[in-house]
């Protein structure tokens, strides 16, 4: 096996602490896991004393199995774990905890939940508010945050912190932790009990860590501890890759590891086997626009190879369109489905991809959890404003939008199961002014039967006042009300082509039932197919040709980044996007997004490419 200097420079490293910049396709796995033989073949270091953590139970598990390969051997006495297994072992004899202990990720979204519902708290995204509170409680737990000063993202401040206090008190009286529990009582155990710290500080004499740049603060304070006196630590990652802030993961952290351990050494991995000399150059020149990070330049092995290709569309429709061509072409000239990624910055706005390679029939597999926007609750609201137009005379059509928005109309007065214009009226017979609120609702509904999906889709939200509706929503959401007309906007333009409700009904029904096969056969792992994903979800991955859509401003750098650092993570995550490539990179942009003038994205300037 070839090594450049400053891989084996790594792997012979013994005592002390190291801090190795590890950039793209720099082969970090392979220093990780022959520096770990190293310790055991060379210095003669006891294989219980070295432990190994990364981030994800894949990762370990991967380690772990090259570390084998590379040993010649099945079992080991290395430690290979995430932080939280690490944790949950050093409890286990502490505590006499069981896995039974651990709280199932269900059962944390029932119990936040039923706090919800029993504070009166309605939201219409209730499944996306409880996911963002539970994201919040973590990051609240991660980062030791003291809640009586916290300012709560999500919703009010006092509603936070009493969710927070009464999800504690119940996890706490079903016996049960949650991850964030591991590392918190890992902490106070080891605060407490020096006695009890020994004992790991004595096993643990050798702690290599991968993808260092995703550590959050109090997993940091923890290591520190057991690493305690000898300091044999040795960190692996790249700043430039720190792309989860909003876990708590600061790239801060790597940066003062060096004022943290003024001994340490520090080895720049800064050759790049992944990706093309272009490729890597236009990536370094992109990210050498954050100020806060380690000098460092990335070269590649690799000769000049494929371009960094830019393309401005005047139109969304016609960016897909040119997408959908592109992968057929690469395909036809050998490359497989597979070997290609289609990267966008956030869930919301795959859509109109999807529906693209449906059209071309290109096999495609999604990464994590793209949602089908069809499902979502503002879709709804607006299928059942057309299904009552067309007649549909359900109460629960009635109830989900008869206050959206605000009408001031009771749900008292829907107590049949089938609704009547004259009964309403009859309920609000002495009241002129709520009279003139049913007639026009009457009216509203009677205009958005005779017209095309698109058109009624504008009249709800301009002539009967939804629009408002959902920026009332956002404010008590905490939220920005740009998300929601994202999403507005791309269910408008879905609509465009389509003749009568019935026709897009139809659709929808289809699309749903694609995309449901798509799951199965992904899941069968029977599809070859492009993969599309978050850029986020494309981290650690690698493909022949990566395109990467819709990069506008506001999308990516997303329009929430105002301050310097949020802006530094965007730069960070375009340039994990780009150093996927192995060979190709698409950027595309448009000018015009849903009837809206853009911007191409300012990051694309600054790759300074030919």
């Amino acid at each position: 096996m070839e090594l450049n200097q400053a891989q084996y420079k790594a792997i012979r490293h013994k005592e002390g602490p190291a801090l190795v910049l590890a950039g793209p396709g720099s082969g970090k796995t392979l220093v990780i896991t022959e520096r770990t033989k190293n310790l055991i073949e060379e210095d003669k270091i006891a294989q219980g004393n070295i432990l190994v953590i990364t981030f994800t139970r894949a990762a370990a598990s991967e380690m772990k199995e090259r570390f084998l390969k590379a040993m010649g051997v099945d079992r080991t006495g290395v430690s290979f774990g995430t932080f939280h297994s690490v944790f949950f072992t050093i409890l286990k004899h502490a505590y006499n905890l069981s896995a039974g202990n651990i709280i199932r990720e269900d059962e944390r979204l029932n119990c936040v939940k039923n706090i919800v519902h029993g504070m009166g708290l309605e939201y219409e995204d209730e499944k996306e508010f409880i996911s963002d509170l539970l994201s919040e409680i973590s990051l609240v737990k991660g980062n030791r945050i003291e809640l009586s000063g916290y300012y709560s993202i999500t919703c009010g401040d006092e509603v936070f912190r009493s969710i927070y206090k009464e999800y504690n008190n119940r996890i706490r009286r079903a016996n049960r932790i949650d991850f964030d529990d591991m590392l918190l009582l890992s902490y106070e155990l080891f605060s407490e009990r020096k006695d009890i710290l020994k004992l790991w500080q004595d096993k643990f004499r050798y702690i290599l860590i991968d993808e260092f740049q995703d550590i959050n603060i109090l997993q940091y304070d923890i290591i520190k501890m057991i690493a305690e006196p000898r300091n044999n630590l040795f960190i692996v990652g790249d700043d430039d890759q720190s792309i989860y802030r909003f876990r708590g993961a600061k790239p801060e952290i790597m940066l003062n590891f060096p004022k943290d351990y003024p001994d340490s050494q520090r080895i720049i991995l800064d050759t790049n086997y992944r990706s093309t000399l272009n490729i890597t150059k236009a990536a370094s020149n992109l990210i050498s626009h954050n100020k806060i990070r380690f000098e460092k330049k990335t070269h590649s092995k690799k000769d000049v190879g494929g371009k960094v290709i830019t393309k401005e569309f005047d139109t969304m429709a016609l960016q897909n369109q040119e997408l959908a061509k592109e992968i057929l072409e690469l395909n036809k000239g050998g490359i497989d489905l597979s070997d290609m990624a289609i990267l966008v910055r956030t869930n919301i706005g795959s859509g109109p991809i999807l529906h693209k390679l449906m059209e071309y029939n290109i096999p495609f597999c999604v990464g994590g959890n793209l949602p089908n926007i069809y499902d979502h609750w503002i879709t709804q609201d607006l299928i059942s404003y057309m299904n009552i137009a067309m007649g549909d005379s359900k109460r629960g059509l009635y109830l989900r939008i008869i206050n959206r928005p605000k009408r001031y109309i009771s749900r008292d007065c829907f107590d049949s199961q089938e609704v009547d214009f004259e009964d309403i009226k009859e309920y609000y017979e002495d009241k002129e002014w709520m009279l003139e609120r049913i007639d026009q609702l009457e009216y509203d509904l009677a205009m958005i039967s005779t017209m095309k999906p698109y058109a009624a889709i504008q009249y709800i939200r301009r002539g009967i006042g939804y629009d408002g509706f959902l920026k009332e929503y956002a404010d008590q959401r905490k939220m920005s009300v740009e998300e929601l007309y994202d999403i507005l906007d791309e269910i408008q333009e879905s609509s465009r082509d389509f003749n009568s409700y019935t026709e897009w009904f139809t659709y929808m029904d289809e699309y749903r039932e694609e995309l449901k096969r798509q799951a199965q056969n992904n899941r069968k792992k029977k599809t070859e197919g492009v993969n599309i994903m978050t850029m986020h979800g494309s981290k650690g991955l690698e493909f022949h040709t990566v395109f990467i859509v819709d990069a506008n401003d506001d999308i990516i750098p997303h329009k929430k980044a105002v301050l310097p650092e949020d802006m530094e993570e965007e730069r960070r995550l375009f340039y994990v996007a780009i150093t996927r490539a192995k060979e190709g990179v698409y950027i595309f942009s448009s000018k015009q997004r849903y009837n809206k003038e853009m911007k191409p994205s300012p990051f694309i300037r600054e790759l300074e490419i030919e």
